[in-house]
């Protein structure tokens, strides 16, 4: 992980410095475009991603226009990707540095941490659903040894929690590797989970005799239909949810084109290993999904409760891939940005590795399952819910680096408190400002979503439902408009 070997290398003040944080010296760039597209299929197959169309279909959207929604937001998602992106492979920076530029030297702190507390959400979802699929394995394989009465609080049984606590430690391992095993491990596994997908396809295709019912049901929104003339009422907070998913990394994507060889390599990486497999998923888990009405009876989403259905020796291998796929998940996703952004907040006592373990300790403390629990808490509580607060750091993010400073750091200044970025204090006063306007106009929908308030005017609902965009706009506009043309 650490940056070394470079004699270019700044030095900076003592709380801005540590070898996790400094440009990536160029003989650890080492990532090609087939690294970086095998980095996005290791974190785009993931039980979340699968599932994500189950979600739209039971809001009421045919198959093909579930799919087309989650094709779109990971198109739309992607450009913010790739220009935030540039400047990690341009710079060799990670996203905690990066925020320096426009939020101030100390003030970097705030969104870098922010970012990060989202990532620990989902750091817990993803072990939860890794240490289920172990939970599941373990039952088939003992006629339900470990199945039992659900403990006082948690709200799971000992095996659950059991299973749940392996999988984190199994975190921790990597965790205590450094990035690099990331990525190995990110390039072992991607072809091994399209090979997953595939064949999870073709079992449902030739189990089901076709894929079903599913496939073949209308649009509920469709002329004649139940909720005729309703689609974009769910269209579009449907699709600022699916762009909610990554927009996460569309934050913290430097954390991993800072490796990059290139920027062709870290653009063309991108460009193959986001959206199309984020729609091929999402088609797979609708096909599987139908095709499991007609051979169970019901419709299974969970790829963790289909795979305890398949029996024998199928259900170990089927559920090991599971626990591989969400390994590689959440490693990528959500481990190396909070862990720089912990680290970012005291360089020389918290390094990469000591920012993975807080990263950790929160994943557990946030009893992830509880997120779980409803479609409606998953997508329009917690997806649009953060996006809305992650939106506005990119606009800003954006703004600063392509309209202000047209590309071009100061880099030895981003490790310096008297440099171009210390502001106030090493606070940016314009873009702390930016980023309460853009999240002040989605917290009366988020307050009425999550349930704080009883009912909001109707104008805050429909701006809620634009979330991520229209905190990207007002933030971005409102920084620019603020801030001086050249600095």
């Amino acid at each position: 992980m650490s940056a070394t070997s470079q004699s270019t290398q700044p030095q900076g003040d003592g709380d801005l410095v540590n070898q996790d944080l400094l440009p990536t010296a160029q003989s650890d760039r080492h990532w090609d475009w087939k690294a970086i597209a095998a980095l996005w299929v290791g974190m785009v197959v993931c039980v979340p991603a699968y599932m994500l169309a189950a979600g739209l279909i039971s809001e009421g959207m045919s198959w093909n226009e579930a799919v087309f929604t989650v094709f779109l937001a990971n198109v739309i998602v992607l450009v913010p990707m790739l220009l935030i992106g540039h400047a990690g492979t341009k710079h060799g920076i990670p996203f905690p540095v990066l925020l320096r530029a426009s939020f101030g030297t100390r003030g970097a702190k705030l969104p870098a941490v922010l970012r990060g507390l989202v990532a620990c959400g989902w750091f817990g979802i993803q072990t939860w659903v890794g240490g289920a699929a172990i939970y599941t394995i373990v039952n088939v394989l003992s006629d339900n040894a470990i199945a039992g009465s659900k403990l006082p609080l948690l709200g799971i049984d000992i095996g659950q929690t059991l299973c749940f606590l392996a999988f984190w430690a199994l975190h921790v391992l990597f965790i205590r590797q450094g990035t690099e095993s990331i990525r190995w491990l990110e390039l072992l596994a991607a072809p091994l989970l399209i090979l997953m997908c595939l064949g999870l396809l073709l079992w449902a295709y030739i189990a089901a005799d076709g894929f079903g019912p599913m496939l073949s049901a209308p649009s509920q929104f469709a002329a004649g239909g139940p909720r005729e003339g309703q689609f974009a009422s769910v269209f579009w907070p449907s699709l600022t949810a699916m762009v909610g998913f990554w927009a996460t990394l569309a934050l913290n994507i430097p954390d991993f084109t800072r490796y990059a060889k290139s920027q062709r390599d870290q653009m063309l990486g991108q460009m193959i290993g986001l959206p199309i497999p984020m729609a091929l998923l999402a088609f797979i888990g609708v096909a599987v999904t139908s095709a499991t009405v007609l051979i169970y009876g019901e419709a299974i989403w969970d790829p963790v409760a289909l795979a305890g259905r398949l029996g024998g020796v199928g259900v170990v291998i089927a559920l090991l891939a599971l626990v591989l796929a969400t390994l590689t998940t959440n490693l990528a996703a959500n481990v190396v940005a909070p862990a720089n952004g912990f680290s970012n907040l005291a360089p020389g006592k918290i390094s990469f590795r000591m920012g993975g373990y807080i990263t950790a300790g929160i994943g557990i403390a946030i009893f992830p399952w509880k997120l779980l629990e409803t479609t409606g808490a998953y997508i329009f509580t917690w997806l649009i819910g953060y996006s809305a607060l992650l939106g506005p750091i990119a606009g800003i993010m954006l703004v600063d680096y392509y309209l202000i400073r047209r590309t071009e750091l100061d880099r030895d200044g981003l490790f310096n408190h008297r440099g171009p970025y210390g502001y106030r204090g090493g606070w940016n006063l314009i873009a702390l400002l930016a980023l309460v306007a853009g999240v002040l106009p989605n917290l009366p929908g988020f307050l009425k979503a999550a349930g704080f308030v009883a009912s909001v005017p109707t104008v805050f609902e429909t701006i809620y439902a634009y979330a991520w965009f229209v905190g990207l706009l007002v933030a971005g506009s409102l920084y620019y408009l603020l801030s001086p043309r050249s600095r």
